[in-house]
């Protein structure tokens, strides 16, 4: 809608001059226009840049930060990665129907199924967070509501420092909370953690341990079932 505010009303003539009543005139107010391509903002990226990357020096010091924060007042490694995994989990929560929107319309649809949730993470989501897919999915052999995501090189342990008294905390447990959040979104509770899983080839690798609750479990082999 037009705003008349900042405008100032045109002056009155002069007494000697011919007398004349000025009016003005209102704009009809205007209505939202969808551009013709159907594209909003929201489905641009905020980073305009010509690779679409953020500075990494500038994400280490953010999360860097972050992970003071989290350390602030902790009883131990556990309490710390409790902590990240909050501080990650409303990202995941207001990530999943930004990237829906962002699908094409036959795709975009909230997964609601075991294997379309771990591929949409593995896919869309790892693209969005870190500019490539997760390097694995397993499911678990001894427990039937286990499944793992695997990531070589993750982004968020590249720049933190971690003293040998504390060897075993691994800060990819913000990842873990955004997954956990974008499964929960979707309607499927699930507890996600991280871990350390280096091997000789990938030293940094780490893997997002996926626990679904029993009733997901269950629900997913109704629907199975009935295929």
């Amino acid at each position: 809608m037009a705003s008349t505010q900042g405008f100032k009303p045109l002056p009155q003539p002069s007494s000697g001059g011919p007398s004349q009543q000025l009016s003005t005139t209102q704009r009809a107010p205007q209505q939202l226009r969808t551009p013709s391509n159907r594209k909003t903002i929201y489905d641009r990226n905020l980073n305009r840049t010509r690779t679409a990357e953020l500075s990494r020096a500038s994400f280490a010091y953010l999360f860097g930060e972050m992970v003071s924060y989290a350390q602030k007042r902790v009883t131990g490694i556990q309490d710390l990665e409790r902590r990240l995994n909050e501080q990650g989990y409303p990202l995941g929560l207001r990530l999943l129907p930004l990237l829906l929107y962002r699908e094409p319309p036959r795709t975009s649809v909230r997964p609601n199924r075991i294997l379309p949730l771990l591929q949409f993470i593995h896919g869309p989501l790892w693209r969005q967070l870190f500019g490539r897919t997760a390097d694995a999915i397993e499911h678990s052999s001894s427990a039937n509501n286990e499944y793992m995501i695997s990531d070589n090189e993750p982004l968020v342990n590249q720049y933190i420092s971690v003293p040998k008294e504390m060897n075993q905390l691994n800060c990819a447990a913000y990842v873990a909370g955004i997954i956990e959040g974008v499964c929960d979104g979707c309607g499927l509770k699930a507890a996600v953690s991280a871990h350390n899983g280096g091997t000789e080839m990938w030293p940094g690798k780490t893997v997002f341990l996926i626990r679904f609750e029993e009733g997901v479990v269950e629900r997913e082999g109704l629907l199975e079932a009935k295929r």
